[in-house]
């Protein structure tokens, strides 16, 4: 097994005291990182190159994550357990996002302001915020980096990622790519280890200006409160709990192929999981046995087999959470009409498999369809009016994303304005872009990634006023 570095100020250095697989950085190691930032974006050469150089860098990393893409995605999924064809994939639009950014970095621009004073010129400028700590989880490790470092390198920022010890190993193969790059010491930094070591110390390090985390909503929510003592921006992108919905005049085929990649895509350990089916009444019979028959036919097994549907569930500590939630689910009447335990069998004795598993007779007020599991459980509920479904689908704390399976463009209209979550999929369910913002409403987080406005979460606007009068004012006392 490969033994690692962190990476900091441009090499891979052993954390000062510790030695394993992966370091375990400590207070001291993640202040090392920090200043190395720092020093990059303020008087490193990093501080000096045009927006033009920066972006350059971004598209040469780009160049390099295509070139390693079957590398990284093997590492990624023999990391966290995800579908090599599903990380190979996703590979691809990581390339793109960085060299996305790499053509934005010199697209950001302040604007002239024609103000009411004839003696004086108003213009803003945008200037990078500052160092940036990039706190990302195991179940997409490099999306996430690319998501939150491409835009705040191309803003000016220089990043310190903090990778979830469950999964560090890609992004430390990525930082090699980085060093290949060329890319100045310091603009880029990983530390790896435990979050309340690592991670607290990032989070609450004076130099760092900025936090963007990936992760649960409970955690995040200790990140906002640390980050608010010190008044540090932070962009947080947290759980969720979605719904996908689907109405009579749906194409039910379409509909039932959306529902199973929602939540058994990924073993349902993705945030944007829509792990509540919201049905009409009409249609229940009909579309559950569509819905059961394709997923009775999913194939678990190795991730790194190109026939497996659904792999593992990532970690010990997951699984038994997934194990807990089957029970509670029971236990509040749920009716377990599929699955519902560790799946056995060849390939998968002895690992963290489970079963593709859908409940009915599901009430919103149940703890299977409030609480978010990150596993591959379904709720089935079901609505009778536009109305209803508007309503069961926003009695949550979380606000991420929701499907609509619906051939009626007024109600897909009506029901995008009504929900209240990030992003409204229609008549499709996981389509991502790194063009498109993504971020959540109430405890799905603050803040967007992807897209242009990305950028701007890693921006200060400055406003200057310039005098160009000749003459001094007869009152100096009057304000200008």
């Amino acid at each position: 097994m490969k033994r690692y570095q962190m990476f900091v100020a441009g090499d891979f250095v052993d954390p000062v005291d510790g030695d394993a697989q992966i370091p375990r950085a400590k207070p001291h190691d993640v202040d090392l990182a920090v200043r190395s930032a720092h020093h990059a974006m303020t008087t490193g050469p990093w501080s000096k190159f045009t927006a033009t150089q920066r972006g350059k860098f971004l598209n040469a990393i780009a160049d390099l994550v295509e070139k390693n893409r079957d590398h990284l995605a093997e590492i990624e999924t023999r990391d966290n357990g995800k579908l090599l064809r599903e990380t190979r994939g996703q590979l691809g639009a990581i390339a793109e996002c960085w060299r996305y950014y790499g053509g934005l970095a010199d697209k950001i621009e302040g604007h002239s302001i024609p103000i009411e004073k004839a003696d004086a010129l108003a213009f803003t400028t945008r200037e990078p915020v500052g160092v940036v700590a990039a706190l990302t989880a195991w179940n997409s490790p490099l999306w996430f980096a690319a998501i939150k470092c491409a835009p705040a390198m191309a803003a000016g920022c220089a990043v310190v990622v903090k990778p979830s010890e469950f999964a560090s190993a890609s992004t430390l193969e990525f930082a090699a790519l980085v060093k290949e790059a060329g890319l100045p010491p310091g603009v880029f930094n990983v530390v790896t280890g435990l979050g309340q070591e690592a991670g607290s110390a990032l989070v609450e390090h004076p130099d760092v200006a900025k936090i963007t985390f990936t992760g649960s909503d409970v955690t995040g929510a200790k990140v906002y409160e640390t980050a608010a003592r010190a008044m540090k921006r932070v962009s947080l992108e947290l759980g969720g709990k979605s719904p996908n919905i689907v109405f009579a005049d749906a194409n039910l085929e379409l509909a039932a192929a959306g529902a199973v990649s929602g939540i058994f895509g990924a073993s349902g350990q993705m945030c944007t999981a829509g792990s509540r089916l919201l049905v009409q009444r009409s249609i229940l019979d009909d579309f559950t046995d569509r819905l059961l028959k394709l997923a009775r036919n999913i194939r678990l097994g190795d991730p790194m087999d190109p026939e497996t549907d659904v792999g593992p569930i990532a970690t010990p500590p997951q699984f038994q959470k997934v194990m807990d939630y089957l029970a509670v689910a029971r236990a509040d009447g749920a009716r377990c009409v599929l699955g519902g335990k560790p799946a056995l069998g060849p390939g998968l004795t002895g690992g963290q498999f489970v079963e593709p598993t859908v409940f009915a007779d599901v009430t919103n007020q149940m703890r299977i369809a409030q609480e978010e599991v990150f596993g591959p459980i379904l709720s089935i509920i079901v609505f009778d009016t536009e109305q209803e479904a508007i309503q069961i689908a926003n009695e949550i704390d979380y606000g991420l994303v929701a499907g609509v399976w619906t051939t009626n463009m007024g109600r897909a209209i009506r029901m995008s304005k009504a929900l209240d979550v990030g992003t409204v999929w229609v008549n499709t369910y996981r389509a991502y872009s790194y063009m498109v913002p993504f971020g959540g409403m109430k405890r799905s987080g603050l803040g967007r990634e992807s897209g242009i406005e990305a950028v701007n979460e890693y921006l200060e606007t400055k406003s200057v006023i310039i005098s160009v009068a000749e003459e001094a004012p007869d009152n100096p006392f009057i304000m200008r």
